[in-house]
């Protein structure tokens, strides 16, 4: 779906102006809303770029599941996550090593850089080597939820019962207040989850009443969590430094659900090209690098350029990169971790026609 993919990439985008414009004071040197002050408060809003990236993930992964079983769709995720997770994490470790950069450092030794090679560095509460690896343990705990129907089988009664037991626990979550049950039902992203599956239902069956009410209830438990994030990185940051309103916050998502909404719906649909397919390909490596490319560039770059400039040249040179790593590094290494399917024995014209004559 080439709407996916230019969503996808408009929300790394998203990303990468949160952090460029207004998030790395250490990359920069100073605080960036201040360097871009008509930029910052919707570059701030950019924060939420990774809450689209969940609603396309519970629209595609239910899709890239439906009709497989729990061996593929175990396969599909490991050759899609982890090629580029550790090319991310080599740059990281080697940037650190070898340049002697301090922004952003994590500080991590070589037994910590390996656990994080797992992507489960979290479950042993070891830090991240990137800022942006928090949302992949996200994703992890949505596809070994996900996991559950696989193995029940996926339809679309039971994706329904699915949804709604997870919504249920989530609100559950959201009063009872205990760490163990957030980490497995992750009351804050759930919602994002949950409604791209119920939007995934409707463009494949069709509208109905029970996936629109899990979208408008994904909807309502979205603009809280929305808010609370934002307000978690002003009191951090300070209103000045992070110049978000709730206003334009709840806009945001508001604007997130209706776009898939009309995708959903199929009243956005563009037509497939290699551009948005690159697009579409170039977003993750994006997501994964452009933290490597700001602290890499940033610090070099501001002796030399105004502000305007070193952020342009960051940017391209983030997408240029990453396209790069996407078609010359992860492709080559999924195809060889894909498994080789057998090639089956032409059926004979006999056979043709008796598979013809069945209904």
């Amino acid at each position: 779906m080439a709407e996916l993919d230019l969503l996808r990439f408009l929300a790394a985008l998203a990303v990468v102006a949160f952090h460029y414009l207004v998030a790395y004071a250490s990359v920069w040197g100073d605080r960036p809303a201040g360097l871009f002050p008509a930029l910052a408060p919707f570059a701030g809003l950019g924060i939420l770029g990774v809450e689209l990236f969940f609603v396309i993930s519970g629209f595609v992964i239910l899709m890239s599941v439906w009709g497989r079983g729990l061996g593929a769709f175990a396969r599909s995720r490991l050759v899609r996550l982890y090629p580029a997770y550790w090319l991310s994490l080599a740059a990281i470790a080697a940037l650190y090593a070898l340049t002697g950069a301090k922004p952003l450092n994590p500080k991590l030794s070589p037994c910590e850089y390996l656990v994080n090679a797992t992507m489960f560095q979290r479950l042993f509460k070891i830090t991240d080597a990137s800022g942006v690896y928090w949302s992949l343990w996200a994703e992890l705990r949505f596809y070994l939820l996900i996991a559950i129907l696989v193995i029940a089988g996926v339809t679309y009664a039971r994706v329904l019962i699915f949804a709604g037991l997870w919504l249920a626990a989530t609100v559950a979550a959201r009063l009872a207040e205990n760490p163990v049950l957030d980490e497995i039902v992750m009351p804050k992203y759930a919602p994002y989850f949950i409604a791209g599956m119920a939007l995934y239902l409707i463009h494949k069956h069709g509208s109905a009443w029970l996936p629109w009410l899990y979208v408008l209830a994904g909807y309502g438990l979205s603009l809280p969590a929305a808010l609370d994030r934002v307000h978690s990185r002003i009191d951090l940051a300070g209103f000045k430094n992070m110049p978000v309103t709730d206003p334009s916050v709840i806009v945001t998502i508001t604007l997130i659900y209706l776009a898939m909404a009309l995708v959903a719906l199929g009243l956005i649909r563009l037509r497939p090209s290699r551009t948005l397919t690159a697009l579409g390909g170039t977003t993750y490596p994006l997501y994964l690098f452009h933290s490597v490319i700001a602290v890499a560039l940033i610090p070099v770059l501001t002796a030399n350029l105004p502000p305007w400039a070193v952020a342009t040249v960051t940017t391209l040179a983030a997408v240029v990169l990453s396209y790069l790593v996407y078609s010359f590094a992860e492709r080559p290494i999924q195809r060889l971790l894909k498994p080789r399917r057998t090639p089956r024995t032409p059926a004979t014209p006999a056979v043709q026609a008796e598979k013809a004559s069945v209904p």
